[in-house]
C-alpha cells in the first residue's frame, strides 16, 4: 500500500470520528479543511441441468432461509444464514470499499449506496411492482435506463463477494452493500433485513421511474409519491448527495456536491444554504456551481430551496445533523424494504461497523 493511500485513509478515519463526535460544534472552513479530498476532477452460469441443481437454484432465488450445497450427486445439505454470516458478508465489502485509490474518490462506497438507492426506487405502491425485490437491474433493458448509467461499476465490484457467498441472493447483496457502505462512511446505523429475492427479466420495471436531476419540485413529488414519500422524506433522502460526485460520462452532469464526498454529513444541505449558486455555462446540461466553481447542485437539488414546503426540512437538516441522521436512517431503511415480502419472523439486523 503506498504511502499516499495511507495518508488519505488516515484522513478520512479522521474526519469520520469528527463528523461523528464534534461536526456538531465544528466551524465550516475547519470541517472543509479537514475533510477535503483532491479530486481527480452476471450470476455464474450452472454446468448442468441436474434436479438437484435445480432445486438449489430455486432455493436461492427464494430468499434468505436456504442455500443447497450438493455433495457429488448423491447428497445435499441445507444452510441457513444466521446474522453472523450476514456479518461476514458486511465486512467483506468494507474491507474492500477502499481497495482501489485511483477510483473516483477513492471508494466504492457511494456508487454501492447509488445501486442500492435505484435498485429501491422503481417501486410503484399502486402495482406493487418494482423495488429491491428481485435485483432486476442485472438485465435489460432496465440495467441500460440512462437514470443507471455508471452501475455496472457498482454491479461488478461485488460479483466477487457473490462468489465468495453464494447463499445470498443479489437482491439481498445490493441492500447490503448500500447498508454496509452507508455506516463505513461514517453515516447512521441502518437496520438490515434479509428476505430478497432474484428475479428474471420479466419483472424489469419501465424506464422513467427514478428521479430526473433536471427536473423541479414537482417532479420530485410526482416520483416518490407514487412509492409512499412525503416531503420530509423527499429532503431527507436528498441528503445523500452528500457522498460522491456526478460524471459527465454517466449522467451528463459533472463533479461533487460537497468538499467530503466519502463522509455521510449535513453538509449537503448546509452548502445548499449558504452558497451562492449560479448557472454554469458549459456544454453540458444545465446545472448550479458555487462560488470557487469546485461544487456542483442538480436543478433538482436547488428546487429543494426553492419550494417553501421543503425548504423547512433543508433549513432543519443543515441546524441538525443528529436530526438529518435520524431521519435518514428511518427513511432510507423505508426505501431498501419497499415491495419486500419479508417474512414475519425476519428481524432486523444491526452491522458492527469495521472502519468507520
Amino acid at each position: 500500500m503506498s504511502a499516499a493511500t495511507v495518508s488519505r485513509q488516515f484522513a478520512r478515519a479522521a474526519l469520520r470520528t469528527s463528523a461523528r463526535n464534534t461536526f456538531a460544534t465544528s466551524s465550516r472552513q475547519a470541517f472543509r479543511q479537514g475533510g477535503r479530498r483532491f479530486y481527480s476532477s452476471e450470476s455464474p452460469k450452472s454446468s448442468g441441468a441436474s434436479p438437484l441443481l435445480y432445486m438449489a437454484g430455486a432455493a436461492v432465488a427464494g430468499g434468505a432461509g436456504y442455500y443447497f450445497y450438493s455433495q457429488g450427486d448423491v447428497s445435499t445439505k441445507v444452510f441457513e444464514p444466521t446474522k453472523e454470516d450476514y456479518q461476514k458478508v458486511y465486512n467483506e465489502i468494507a474491507n474492500r470499499l477502499e481497495e482501489k485509490d485511483d477510483y473516483d474518490d477513492g471508494s466504492y462506497g457511494p456508487v454501492l449506496v447509488r445501486l442500492a438507492w435505484h435498485a429501491s426506487g422503481t417501486y410503484d405502491k399502486e402495482t406493487g411492482t418494482g423495488g429491491s425485490d428481485g435485483a432486476t437491474m442485472r438485465f435489460a433493458p432496465e440495467g441500460d435506463h440512462g437514470a443507471n448509467a455508471g452501475l455496472k461499476h457498482a454491479r461488478d465490484f461485488l460479483e466477487p463477494v457473490k462468489a465468495k457467498f453464494p447463499w445470498i441472493t443479489y437482491s439481498d447483496l445490493w441492500i447490503l452493500a448500500g447498508v454496509c457502505a452507508l455506516q463505513e462512511m461514517g453515516g447512521p446505523t441502518i437496520p438490515y433485513r434479509p428476505g430478497r429475492s432474484d428475479k428474471d427479466a420479466a419483472a424489469c420495471t419501465p424506464d422513467g421511474r427514478l428521479p430526473d436531476g433536471s427536473k423541479g419540485a414537482d417532479h420530485l413529488r410526482g416520483i416518490f409519491y407514487r412509492m409512499g414519500f412525503n416531503d420530509q422524506e423527499i429532503v431527507a433522502l436528498a441528503g445523500a448527495h452528500a457522498l460522491g460526485r456526478c460524471h459527465a460520462d454517466r449522467s451528463g452532469f459533472d463533479g461533487p456536491w460537497t468538499h467530503s464526498p466519502t463522509v455521510l454529513t449535513n453538509d449537503f444541505f448546509k452548502l445548499l444554504l449558504s452558497e451562492k449558486w449560479t448557472i454554469r455555462k458549459w456544454d453540458g446540461p444545465q446545472q448550479f456551481q458555487d462560488q470557487g466553481k469546485t461544487l456542483m447542485m442538480l436543478p433538482a437539488d436547488y428546487a429543494l430551496i426553492k419550494d417553501k414546503a421543503m425548504k423547512k426540512w433543508v433549513e432543519k437538516y443543515a441546524k441538525d445533523n443528529d436530526a438529518f441522521f435520524k431521519d435518514f436512517s428511518a427513511v432510507i431503511t423505508k426505501l431498501f424494504e419497499l415491495g419486500v415480502p419479508f417474512k414475519p419472523e425476519t428481524e432486523p439486523i444491526v452491522f458492527k461497523p469495521v472502519n468507520a
